[in-house]
């Protein structure tokens, strides 16, 4: 007997869990299942809507358009078929308010329609619709003093080399970089996790001659020295920024002990994977599943799917999850496909074709690899718009263009059309059609009783 729910959604990242929870305050009887662990754990908390227009001739992404100060403001010049396009902006605005709900206090952004900018580790700053708390202070429309702090038993963040790519990008306020010593217990085993848990607990932290201290105070002593180095004369920082490792369980906590001990706010600097704000951020939505009645299970993969037998239009059946090496039926009313593109596997390739390997739904490429691809490494790349494409339901196009599945609604990276790390628009693309989908699906199960 299969395991039945109204609608079944497949994939745990951003656009999954938006299509549960939608679905789910839809009414819906909504259970998700994932394989492996969703990306928000290695991406950087930030929540991008849309922060470039591509250029018409699509020759170098130096001419595209932007940063944008609306991600509602470039909506109307994206393609036809970029899913922004499709769903239109009352459903961006839907997907982050569902967005806003899920993460309460824990982010900021949804008092204004407008991107703000947020340094990066990469000396850059990015144009986010929302961001986590613990990177409020250190927004690029502050002027105020800024110190970046390194820690030097961390490999791939040089602070020193983040403030002059912050100055190199124009930012408006004095920047410098410091790199400071931490307590001589990490200098083998300065993980971002290991780092976190220590501030979390405020671990004592045995220094060179063998002296205990709490591992917060130790922080704030490491960096107390630098706050005079902020950029020139007269120019102590007025705020901080540090990687993003100041605890995963109560960072608060530590952000408030160190701004207290310092005398000036204490930002994090989103960075690469593992990261804390991606983990913080997977743990919140979670929680708001299950609040939401949202069953969910990870870990067993979608092997196939099974067509409605007694009929002849194509509606999904049943789908196949693989569990301890057997395959165990899934039925539902609606499906969401929300697997991921070609990072996350939600869409394959080999040298002969793309495939989305969990329905096998239809994805538009040419024949020819070679024009999967442009020369120009910063050119417009066919592949990166690879994905499945849909009606205007979000349900998957074959390929003579009639619907695939009717019952099937796709979405996030899964779908076609959008260059979103061109545009800076995975976290749009994911929230609205993942929100469009949880409607479409619960409706189309109201729709069905």
């Amino acid at each position: 007997m299969a395991i039945s729910s109204e609608v079944l959604v497949v994939g745990g990242g951003l656009a999954g869990v938006t299509a549960a929870l939608s679905a789910a305050r839809a009414g819906a009887d909504v259970r998700l299942v994932s394989h492996k662990a969703s990306t928000l754990r290695q991406a950087s908390g930030l929540i991008d809507a849309l922060g470039y227009v591509p250029s018409a001739s699509a020759a170098d992404a130096d001419d595209d358009e932007g940063p944008l100060q609306s991600p509602y403001d470039g909506i109307d010049r994206l393609r036809a078929d970029h899913p922004l396009s499709v769903v239109g902006s009352d459903a961006l605005r839907a997907g982050l308010s569902t967005f806003d709900d899920a993460t309460g206090d824990s982010y900021r952004g949804e008092h204004t329609d407008r991107n703000a900018l947020v340094p990066t580790v990469g000396g850059t700053v990015k144009p986010t619709a929302r961001y986590p708390a613990s990177v409020a202070a250190g927004l690029a429309s502050d002027a105020r003093p800024t110190l970046i702090v390194g820690l030097r038993s961390l490999t791939g963040y040089d602070a020193r080399v983040v403030a002059d790519g912050l100055r190199a990008s124009g930012v408006p306020f004095p920047v410098a970089g410091a790199e400071v010593s931490f307590a001589a217990d990490f200098a083998v085993d300065a993980s971002l996790t290991r780092l976190a848990t220590a501030l979390d607990r405020d671990e004592p932290l045995e220094d060179g001659d063998g002296a205990a201290t709490p591992a917060r105070e130790a922080l704030a002593a490491a960096v107390a020295p630098h706050l005079d180095d902020a950029g020139g004369p007269g120019a102590s920082a007025a705020r901080v920024g540090l990687p993003a490792f100041l605890g995963d369980d109560h960072p608060e906590a530590v952000r408030t002990e160190l701004a207290e001990r310092l005398g000036v706010d204490v930002f994090e600097v989103p960075g690469t994977p593992p990261s804390l704000p991606g983990m913080r951020l997977e743990d919140r939505l979670y929680e708001a599943l299950d609040e939401a009645g949202v069953r969910f299970e990870t870990g067993n993969p979608v092997v196939g799917t099974v067509t409605d037998t007694g009929g002849d239009d194509g509606r999904v059946d049943h789908v196949l999850v693989e569990r301890k090496n057997q395959r165990v039926p899934y039925a539902a009313e609606s499906y969401v496909l929300a697997t991921g593109g070609l990072v996350g596997k939600g869409v394959d390739s080999d040298r002969e074709a793309v495939r989305e390997p969990a329905f096998g739904c239809h994805v538009p490429h040419p024949d020819d690899r070679y024009d999967w691809f442009v020369d120009e490494p910063l050119g417009d790349q066919p592949y990166a718009r690879f994905g499945v494409a849909t009606d205007d339901r979000l349900r998957p196009l074959a390929a003579d263009e009639t619907v695939q599945y009717p019952n099937v609604h796709v979405a996030g990276a899964t779908l076609g059309g959008a260059d979103v790390a061109r545009e800076k628009a995975a976290s749009g693309v994911s929230l609205a059609t993942g929100y469009a989908a949880g409607e479409f699906a619960a409706d189309a199960t109201e729709q069905s009783t």
